[in-house]
């Protein structure tokens, strides 16, 4: 069977059987642990689930004690694979971590998975492999590609995170998430699938049913005190209030945050103001001048922070505006080894910075 995208089969596992060799792989572990998790049910009943799933871990050596939970059964995954499972029914053998299980066993796994193919052996027992890498060029993923099962664990882009938080909200927690809402989760906390679903579970119960999850209940109960303090540290500088947006800097790395993900967090922001100065900028220069909420929007805001980026672009100013994206880029690639600097220090100096109101001192 050709690959499935995860999101395809999380959504419709039932079009999708286990088949005697199934290949769960790429990069997103939130979306290939689902994934592992709905094959497991197809295989296992609740009654047999304890007895019949075999977990290795395909990262160790085969003479280490840890490879095997239990040590009187075989090591090899494919051993115990010819065995039957202990009540009936069907074995489930899963390898984790298997890249260097199959780069090692390339010729036993290929003989087994050709084998499968021919016997059905996914009515008796299913083996999993969960990969990182799997290259549509090897033998191994031609014969899965033709008698087995694929699922591409890809990872989402940045644009594709909203609309699945709304329909993950539906298809797992049966209750509806609002665009903006989404927009707002992936926001506050980051485009990790597994800490966003952990909060759709917190806000699946705190929701109203009719509403659904709105941006209200996203503001309310949605962000960690870090969170919010580096949202308020931004506020602060660009209030020009430079004195206070460093205490909360000070707090920040006191608490534990370092200077690389606090400049993650607030990165975003500020290029969008800076693509709405520039638009500005531009459609002047065209004599076409925009109003500053319509090149916000045309810089990615969202019509629930159109009034507070307003806000902060008039604040900020077309000067500094100018200069955002120029100050982002060099600040970036002195954090990530750039310069010697202390990176608390170079955090700090930036945020000074973009509190300026004088522009030459900004520019030191």
């Amino acid at each position: 069977m050709p690959p499935v995208k995860a999101l395809e089969f999380l959504r419709h596992p039932a079009k999708y059987p286990a088949r005697g060799v199934c290949a769960v792989f790429g990069k997103d572990t939130f979306f290939k642990s689902n994934v592992i998790r709905c094959l497991c049910e197809q295989v296992l009943s609740d009654d047999d689930a304890e007895f019949s799933l075999m977990r290795f871990d395909g990262a160790l050596k085969k003479n280490d004690d840890k490879a095997g939970e239990n040590k009187n059964r075989p090591r090899d995954p494919l051993q115990e694979l010819l065995t039957a499972a202990m009540f009936g029914g069907r074995k489930f053998v899963l390898i984790d971590n298997a890249d260097k299980y199959a780069a090692g066993n390339r010729a036993k796994l290929e003989t087994y998975a050709e084998a499968a193919a021919q016997k059905d052996a996914g009515k008796y027992a299913v083996l999993v492999l969960q990969l990182e890498n799997f290259v549509s060029n090897s033998p191994l993923y031609k014969i899965l590609n033709s008698s087995g099962l694929l699922v591409d664990c890809a990872g989402l882009a940045e644009k594709e995170i909203p609309p699945w938080i709304c329909s993950w909200s539906q298809h797992r927690y049966n209750i509806r998430c609002e665009a903006d809402a989404a927009d707002l989760l992936l926001q506050r906390v980051g485009s990790e699938h597994a800490l966003l679903d952990q909060e759709l579970a917190k806000l699946s119960v705190t929701a109203d049913a009719k509403r659904g999850i709105t941006v209200q209940e996203v503001e309310t109960l949605v962000g960690s005190w870090r969170t919010r303090t580096v949202f308020d540290m931004l506020e602060f500088a660009l209030k020009s209030q430079p004195s206070e947006a460093v205490r909360l800097l000070d707090a920040l790395i006191l608490a534990g945050e370092n200077a690389v993900s606090v400049y993650t967090a607030i990165a975003p922001t500020l290029r969008k103001l800076a693509s709405a100065t520039q638009y500005i900028l531009d459609a002047e220069q065209q004599g076409s001048p925009v109003s500053i909420r319509s090149a916000l929007e045309k810089a990615g805001f969202k019509s629930y922070l159109l009034n507070k980026a307003e806000s902060q672009l008039k604040y900020l100013g077309r000067h500094r505006g100018r200069r955002m994206l120029h100050w982002l880029i060099k600040l970036d690639l002195d954090l990530k080894g750039g310069s010697r600097i202390d990176p608390r220090q170079m955090l700090e100096t930036f945020i000074i910075k973009i509190a300026s109101r004088d522009l030459a001192k900004a520019e030191q």
